[in-house]
């Protein structure tokens, strides 16, 4: 990926150049006015839905949800990111909060959306999961309805992460079918590439009428020329044996900024917005901003998708 490589040359040049940015406070500040400008809103834009999986657990999708969504934020947007991992739900690990109440607590008309959306210290707003959540496809029709309105008041934001749990579930799948873009994380590791492929191949087969993005990014990579090699092998066999159009968003360096970021249960783009895991997000986004989004009705055709008797 040519252009993303020597965007991230150039950008490392000039980090060299003006020298390493001073407090936390400054850097974020220097994120803010990063290379990405920010766009203007127009007018009667519909919320876009992104859906995050992977194939295996332990290949970065929750920390890639996260600082994706402090990268939108950044430009100015409104978002909100969803924990839907009923497993390992891991979105307020990483920064460093402890929710007094989550979706269980909406689903059970415990309390409302209102009340249990966090602000976080990074401009995006945060809705813990919860395991009743798996259970949504079952729910009593007062409580499906009631839980719809809820969802419903979430259509001020202009991007809605939604990170899943790892591997396939018909919770996961469900997530991705009503999802205006799908985005599946991998690594270089063997195992970490056949799961996505088995992820994409169950999107494929078991997904009726698959017509919205399903895009790739390649996590831990050591160069650019890595990630392209694994991003053209996913692409090209879904291709060719599912019929399935993959896009590669881009890669993230392998760099010890992430893990030292994951201790101090801050998100890296805050921790080093210079840094090389934070231009590659950046970078990301910048191809993500460039997509249309499918005229698939905002939220409320998500909620329809989402709730779509099978």
């Amino acid at each position: 990926m040519g252009d993303q490589a020597e965007n991230l040359r150039e950008l490392m040049r000039k980090k060299n150049e003006t020298g390493t940015v001073k407090g936390e406070k400054q850097a974020e500040k220097t994120a803010a006015n990063s290379e990405l400008t920010p766009l203007k809103k127009k007018s009667g834009k519909k919320t876009r839905i992104i859906t995050i999986a992977s194939g295996k657990g332990g290949v970065g999708k929750t920390n890639i949800s996260v600082n994706l969504a402090i990268a939108y934020a950044q430009l100015g947007k409104k978002v909100i990111v969803l924990d839907a991992d009923l497993g390992l739900a891991n979105v307020n690990v990483m920064m460093n909060m402890i929710p007094k109440y989550n979706l269980y607590h909406v689903i059970r008309k415990q309390k409302k959306m209102s009340e249990i959306i966090l602000d976080t210290n990074y401009g995006i707003k945060m809705v813990a999961g919860a395991s009743g959540f798996s259970k949504i496809a079952n729910l009593e029709e007062a409580e499906r309805n009631s839980f719809i309105d809820e969802l419903s008041t979430l259509s001020d934001a202009d991007i809605i992460i939604i990170d899943t749990s790892a591997g396939v579930s018909q919770n996961v799948l469900s997530f991705v079918a009503a999802a205006d873009d799908a985005i599946i994380i991998t690594t270089p590791e063997p195992t970490a590439i056949t799961d996505a492929y088995g992820i994409i191949k169950i999107i494929a087969t078991e997904i009726d009428n698959f017509d919205i993005g399903l895009k790739l990014i390649v996590n831990r990579v050591k160069t650019s020329a890595q990630g392209k090699a694994v991003a053209d092998k996913m692409t090209n066999i879904s291709a060719q044996f599912l019929n399935l159009k993959v896009e590669y968003l881009g890669f993230i360096y392998d760099d010890p900024l992430v893990p030292q970021s994951v201790l101090k249960q801050k998100p890296f783009i805050t921790v080093d917005p210079k840094g090389k895991p934070s231009i590659c997000i950046r970078h990301i986004v910048g191809r993500m901003e460039k997509t249309e989004i499918p005229d698939s009705g905002g939220l409320q055709g998500f909620i329809k998708k989402l709730f779509k008797k099978t």
